[in-house]
């Protein structure tokens, strides 16, 4: 929502004909040919346009570029900055020969393109001819599109105007970018153009990297909020005038209202082919839990769609373990979907309708990341939704769920195993010393020496852990922090008249970690307890205005407690 700001997309499949026919060495493939299509891309009435390659980094106004159009005259209509190695001069080795440019060179990674005029000039034509003239010597290209705009402008000088060399300082292997500036104001725009990246040789890199990595960790609310001044929902802004600062729910409400910055699919995932039975491990964590990951990878093979709450610098740090983890990488069958941290309050219940949206499969195992799922537990889930007709009937498949107070655990390998380790205490029924009517009504005693799935009724405050269509009813984002945002889940599913059915063989089990911020503000603010208690009665009158008397049963049970 920034200001002024339109994006818009265009799709490449649609542009690879004009293309694919030249064959190309270069790392970007096809795609790093693309550039030389603009003129039939982008719409008629667009007159000019910079173009960037996407690993550069601007160290000035984007605005102080575009005013160089105003200095091309005659026939020019390409600036470019000159080539800062010496690859098109031909002496890089042996036997290396580039293709024809005007002395050095220049480089594609910044250009301004006079749209209109390139067009008049019949552009394609040009391209085209200079290609296929070339092609004849070369077989194929290196260096994608700039060495096809080489080619042209050494038949064609007059058509370019040659920019300054800080617009574009290149930091590839055998450059002489240090040439282009003296101090860190005369920079423009950093160019990471080696394969390389940010681990490219260069006796400054260390500053360029220190930018660029500064940049990233900005924080993007911050920027939002102060800098660039992004207009707010009027309709929010309203809802923010009318909250009363009396309220003991004031904090929540406020904070329900917050506009999240949510960056979908932010590592790299594989879409997933159509399986009529195939299950997502939905879950939401921040960095206090990054650990469990790779933990959970390992004992669920399936799909997993997962909400990170985390600061701008968090995503970096985030970024930076996952490409560094072999199990991590690995995988790519994972969606991870950063949603960025705004307010005091932990929005459980957002991220866990982010990943829920996000899932790909048609159905979802609704987990939480302390959790490590059975060995095969995504194989026997898969079994069960098909034993359960659960295409044709709603249910809410229950897992049972088990803890540990060990932080370090032989994993049990099946049912007679946890129920060994639970009769010698070093498990237990999840909860059981702190809060039993969670997961009570799974009836654990019966599910010991059950052998067939078994149907079991809600009861006040039940929370398990549920396998339930992708379809179902989203979590009440009132509830942020501690304190009744699954209960209020289930008893929602409940009320839209799923089946309740626990899963004979199958387990998760919490693993130990250090208290949340927010349990520990629960259990010592009565504001928050009171604030919790109010969003619960607000819920419950909701419940019965969607569900009539269907919703009836739980102000009842509520009132019996």
């Amino acid at each position: 929502m920034v200001p002024s700001l339109q994006i818009s997309f265009y799709n490449a499949s649609d542009l690879k004909p004009e293309v694919s026919w030249i064959p190309n060495k270069h790392y970007s493939g096809i795609y790093g040919l693309m550039k030389l299509t603009l003129t039939k891309a982008l719409p008629s009435d667009l007159s000019k346009v910079i173009v960037l390659d996407t690993d550069i980094t601007f160290a000035t106004d984007i605005a102080e570029l575009w005013a160089i159009f105003r200095k091309f005259t005659g026939e020019q209509v390409l600036g470019l900055v000159e080539n800062q190695s010496d690859w098109y001069l031909g002496n890089l080795w042996k036997n290396h020969k580039p293709w024809p440019a005007l002395g050095r060179g220049f480089n594609t990674g910044v250009i301004l393109l006079l749209l209109d005029k390139l067009r008049q000039i019949g552009w394609e034509e040009m391209w085209r001819l200079t290609a296929e003239r070339e092609l004849m010597n070369m077989l194929s290209t290196s260096l994608a599109d700039q060495d096809i705009f080489n080619a042209l402008i050494k038949s064609s000088p007059s058509l370019v105007y040659e920019l300054p060399c800080y617009w574009n300082v290149q930091l590839s292997d055998h450059t002489r970018s240090e040439q282009c500036y003296s101090e860190l104001a005369d920079l423009k725009v950093i160019h990471w153009n080696s394969p390389h990246k940010l681990r490219v040789k260069n006796k400054h890199v260390e500053l360029f990297r220190t930018l660029y990595l500064t940049f990233l960790e900005y924080d993007g609310s911050l920027l939002r909020r102060e800098l660039i001044g992004c207009p707010s929902d009027k309709e929010q802004e309203e809802a923010l005038e009318e909250l009363d600062e009396e309220d003991v729910c004031y904090d929540f409400r406020r904070e329900r209202l917050a506009s999240h910055r949510v960056h979908l699919s932010f590592l790299p995932q594989k879409t997933l082919a159509e399986d009529p039975t195939d299950v997502t491990l939905v879950a939401q964590l921040s960095m206090d839990r990054l650990q469990m990951l790779e933990l959970i990878c390992r004992h669920w093979e399936g799909p997993v769609s997962l909400a990170l709450y985390l600061s701008d610098a968090e995503a970096q740090q985030f970024l930076r373990y996952a490409q560094a983890s072999e199990v991590l990488q690995s995988r790519t069958n994972i969606g991870y979907h950063v949603v960025y941290k705004e307010g005091q309050l932990y929005p459980v219940n957002l991220l866990r309708n982010v990943a829920l949206r996000n899932a790909q499969t048609p159905y979802v195992f609704l987990s939480d990341i302390d959790f490590l799922p059975m060995y095969g537990l995504y194989d026997s889930l898969r079994k069960s939704i098909v034993q359960e007709n659960m295409a044709k009937t709603p249910k809410a498949l229950i897992v049972p769920a088990f803890e540990t107070l060990r932080y370090r655990l032989t994993f049990p390998k099946s049912k007679a195993e946890l129920l060994s380790m639970l009769d010698m205490g070093a498990l237990y029924t999840f909860r059981y010393h702190v809060w039993e009517k969670g997961h009570a009504p799974t009836n654990y005693a019966k599910w010991r020496i059950a052998t067939t799935s078994y149907r079991v009724d809600w009861a006040p405050n039940f929370e398990p852990y549920v396998v339930v269509r992708r379809d179902c009813p989203e979590y009440d984002e009132r509830f942020l922090g501690f304190g009744w945002n699954k209960v209020s889940h289930i008893m929602e599913l409940d009320a839209k008249g799923y089946e309740l059915v626990v899963l004979p063989n199958a387990f998760i089990i919490h693993m130990p970690h250090a208290p949340s911020f927010d349990i520990s503000k629960f259990r010592s603010s009565e504001n928050y307890r009171l604030c919790v208690q109010t969003l619960k009665e607000e819920f419950h009158q909701d419940l019965s205005r969607r569900y009539g008397s269907a919703a009836l049963k739980y102000i009842a049970a509520e009132r019996n407690r």
